[in-house]
Formats: C-alpha cells, structure tokens, sequence
C-alpha cells in the first residue's frame, strides 16, 4: 500500500473548530458534541487529526447529526510538513515511509480499540465510523462480520484506498460509499463493491459525485469547479446517514 500526490492536495476552509481535545482507548483526540447514546468515529486520511477540514467536518456531524464525534490521532503525533504540500514538493516527503508506520498491521487494532472503547468505555448504544481516502479500508475492517458483537452499527466511506476485495465480502453493517468520479485509489474495485453489496443484501447507500476528483469530498476547495458543492453534498449525506443508523 502506498500513499499518492493526489491524496496531498490542500484547501483550508475558513472557521474555527470548536471541539476540544481528550483521550480515547489512549489515543489523543478531538471531540465534539455531547450526546450520550450516540457517537461516531472519524478515521482521518494522511492529512491526520488536526487537519482543520476533518475538525470541521467533525463539528457539522456532531451539531446536524446530534452525535458525539470522536476523531483520534492514528499517527502518534506526526504531522505532514504543510509547507511541502502547499508547495506540492511531494519528492521531499518519504510516502514509503508514512505508508509502512501506519499500515494496517499496526493502526487496524488501534482503530478496533476506539471502537469498542466508544461502547464499552463511553457507554453509547450505537455508533457509526466514517474513513476518508486512508481511513476507507479502516471503516471495513470496523464492520467486518468477524466481530460479536459488532463494533459499529453503520460505516461511511469517502474516496477510499488502500480497499482490497475480502473488505468489502466481509461487511456487515449499512454501508455508504460516497465515490468521486477520478478515483484512481478506487476506480479498480467500484463495479466489484457496487455489486458485491448488492449480494450481501447490506443496507447501502451509494453517492457518485460526477468530475469530482479523490480528495475533492474533505478538500471543498473553492478554487476548483464544483468541489466545494460536492463536499457539502457530502457532508449533508453523512448526516442523513447517521440520523437513520444511529437514532
């Protein structure tokens, strides 16, 4: 597995997010809204946990979906040099390197250990997880039939990577997939999801966002033709989701 150029390519909404930082199964994170029975989990992409887009995300979520969000930190503290990306001097940054720290040996039984953390620790009685490009093979492996009892009650995933075939013939759980058109991280596998959630008679939910490339769905750059209205679009369906699954 190796991260791509594609996945580096920035927009900085303006705000400021307004969660607060805690701890979750020993990771940092950023929290917010205050529900008590229902949470959702963030599995960040390579931009990780204080990327102010996926912080602001969280705060819609949590605010339009009356959920508590939770979005740690699965890089133990390594942050992208900002100044190389916006720079896009992608030689200067080792993606070999980040890809083998945070493979999915070493981060799938963290993001497992928030998850159950959430239920087991937290006390919520439903909880969904949503994975952007990195984070969209981790939301599979949260649904994977193999845990008893699940470990999330319905997972979103946004132009996600790094999938092969047995995650998506392992689900369990409702599934949304929210798909860019120029997805070269999923182009291969999106006739076999397609068809294959068609088999397991999951609940699923699939979104096409026509020219809208990877990235476009937590990038919202207005510098780009339509990605900032694709982004929202995105956010609003992730809402819908979660009010069904969740409440």
């Amino acid at each position: 597995m190796s991260f791509g150029p594609c996945c580096l390519n920035t927009f900085t909404w303006g705000g400021t997010p307004t969660g607060t930082e805690t701890k979750l199964a020993g990771k940092n994170s950023y929290v917010a809204g205050d529900n008590k029975d229902a949470a959702v989990l963030i599995i960040h992409d390579i931009f990780g946990w204080k990327y102010p887009n996926a912080r602001l995300l969280a705060d819609h979520y949590a605010r339009e979906a009356n959920v508590t969000v939770y979005l740690p930190d699965f890089f133990d503290g390594w942050v992208i040099d900002w100044e190389l990306v916006e720079e896009e001097r992608f030689d200067k940054i080792d993606m070999k390197a980040i890809a083998e720290a945070n493979s999915r040996e070493i981060r799938g039984p963290e993001m497992e250990a928030c998850a159950r953390a959430l239920k087991a620790e937290h006390g919520f009685k439903r909880v969904g997880s949503i994975g952007f490009c990195y984070g969209g093979w981790a939301v599979c492996q949260l649904a994977h039939k193999r845990h008893s009892p699940p470990l999330v009650d319905a997972i979103t995933m946004a132009h996600p990577s790094w999938l092969v075939k047995e995650d998506i013939d392992n689900l369990a759980v409702p599934i949304q997939v929210l798909s860019a058109e120029i997805d070269q991280s999923f182009d291969a596998l999106k006739g076999y999801t397609f068809e294959t959630l068609q088999k397991l008679n999951l609940p699923f939910d699939w979104v096409h966002y026509p020219g809208i490339k990877h990235g476009g769905l937590v990038r919202g750059s207005e510098k780009v033709d339509k990605e900032r209205e694709a982004m929202a679009s995105a956010k609003n369906s992730a809402v819908a989701w979660f009010k069904e699954y969740l409440h």
